[in-house]
């Protein structure tokens, strides 16, 4: 999978390009605010807080501190909603079988679907909330192995939050 932003300035924060020999693997586009991981997932002294999962095992409702991660990606810092944390997972797209149809035509999956969910989730149209969103996408060796699923993640560009923001309308 691949986490993307969608905000220009967030975007430009490190692009990384994992095609991996792993099927389990997932890759980082973009580091959600900063943090201090390495290529290979592993994390430095000042870690997120959180319980390792299985990129594979995330769903709408779970929230991470993922913040730090780079590189493949093959387990996340899930936590209770109620902690501080970096994401929330809010709509999950799977994409048809077949051929991997490419990177670009991936993110471009990722950006229209998540756009059109953020406003139904949080209660407010991407382009004039304060929020962003993030995405997890399948890479092509993870789609030799099977995965179909878009992720999509609503961030607070400009701190952790606690709790849902679903319905936060700002």
């Amino acid at each position: 999978m691949t986490i993307g932003m969608n905000r220009p300035y967030i975007r430009a924060i490190a692009v990384i390009a994992i095609a991996g020999a792993s099927l389990t693997g997932c890759s980082l586009l973009g580091n959600i605010g900063g943090g201090n991981g390495s290529s290979n997932g592993t994390e430095s002294s000042d870690a997120p807080v959180g319980t390792d999962t299985d990129v594979f095992t995330v769903k709408v409702g779970d929230c991470l501190n993922d913040s730090a991660v780079e590189g493949e990606v093959t387990s996340v810092k899930a936590v209770d909603c109620t902690e501080p944390h970096d994401s929330e997972a809010f709509k999950s797209i799977a994409m048809d079988d077949g051929d991997f149809p490419g990177d670009t035509a991936v993110e471009d999956a990722a950006v229209s679907g998540c756009t059109e969910a953020f406003a139904g989730f949080i209660g407010l149209d991407w382009e004039t909330s304060l929020l962003d969103f993030s995405y997890y996408t399948p890479t092509e060796a993870g789609w030799g192995g099977g995965d179909r699923e878009i992720l999509c993640l609503v961030v607070d560009p400009e701190a952790k939050t606690t709790g849902s923001l679903e319905g936060a309308a700002k």
